[in-house]
């Protein structure tokens, strides 16, 4: 299935990956996702896989987490999205987002998707002629949110939002990998065929999505990196494009984050989407084959 396809990228990435439909949260057994830490001796760096989306109310913070937060002196997130203050993002989204002389997004769909395209348009409320001036991954981005609202899902409620207010009630400095035009960025050097399986995915009826999310949070939600792994990586088997870009690049980069990191004294939280610390190209299995060694603490 193509939203199969879609969340699975988003996994990797910071804006809106994966979430749950509320109706699953409320029968919530005790959360404990994955948690590892890399360190030498005056060095300590956890890492926390995350869901970048969640239904209100939901709990995820226990014991090894707390203590984590508590002995960070700092907070690393993928980027910084800030939601009272959206100018940023939107003014990169305005920047990577639109081109000139595009067709319009109903050509560079399947004809049988059509329908739920217009379906998906008319929910948005955005004009159907601004939508034929994005780029095909900033359109589906766009009708995606209207989706996620629609299942109950809101950012405010996502674990690196619930640890940048924690953090910095706490008074500690929260910084980020990416900027939001670097992340965007990704997505924008995306090939065509790559940006239409987004936006068939974005525009699955929320019903369709509900089950998707369900089995993405258990997987979580209970720190089984291998289900992590199957539930959130394995569509991009259908795509290399995808997983070089969204994935494989990413953490190489990360990676190299953490070995400078290293070299200074302290404590620091790197919380990032769940996706990137399961299966074969995880940032835990890169940091290993440079010659780091990463313990698992929950």
């Amino acid at each position: 299935m193509a939203f199969k396809f879609f969340k699975r990228a988003l996994a990797a990435l910071g804006l809106a990956a994966a979430s749950i439909a509320p109706q699953a949260a409320s029968a919530q057994a005790a959360a404990k996702p994955a948690l590892w830490e890399v360190s030498d001796p005056d060095t300590t760096i956890y890492l926390l896989g995350t869901i970048h989306l969640l239904p209100s109310n939901y709990s995820w913070r226990g014991k090894a987490i707390d203590r984590a937060i508590a002995r960070s002196d700092s907070l690393v997130v993928e980027t910084i999205v800030d939601a009272k203050n959206p100018q940023a993002l939107a003014a990169e989204l305005a920047r990577l987002g639109f081109s000139r002389g595009l067709p319009p997004l109903a050509n560079r769909i399947h004809p049988a998707k059509r329908p739920l395209l217009q379906a998906a348009i008319a929910k948005s409320g955005v004009p159907p002629h601004v939508l034929d001036q994005m780029e095909t991954w900033a359109a589906a981005f766009t009708l995606l949110g209207v989706q996620f609202k629609e299942l109950g899902l809101h950012g405010e409620h996502g674990v690196e939002q619930t640890l940048r207010e924690a953090f910095a009630a706490a008074g500690k400095p929260v910084g980020q990998l990416e900027t939001n035009g670097e992340q965007l960025g990704f997505f924008d050097t995306l090939p065509q065929n790559a940006q239409r399986s987004l936006l068939e995915g974005a525009i699955e009826t929320p019903k369709s999505m509900s089950g998707d999310f369900a089995e993405m949070l258990r997987a979580w939600a209970s720190g089984d990196v291998d289900a992590i792994a199957r539930t959130f990586n394995q569509g991009f088997a259908e795509s290399p494009e995808l997983r070089e870009a969204l994935l494989r690049r990413r953490n190489a980069n990360w990676s190299q984050w953490i070995a400078r990191r290293l070299a200074s004294p302290g404590t620091t939280l790197v919380a990032v989407g769940a996706g990137h610390l399961a299966g074969p190209d995880s940032l835990q299995t890169m940091l290993q084959g440079s010659g780091y060694t990463v313990r698992r603490v929950q």
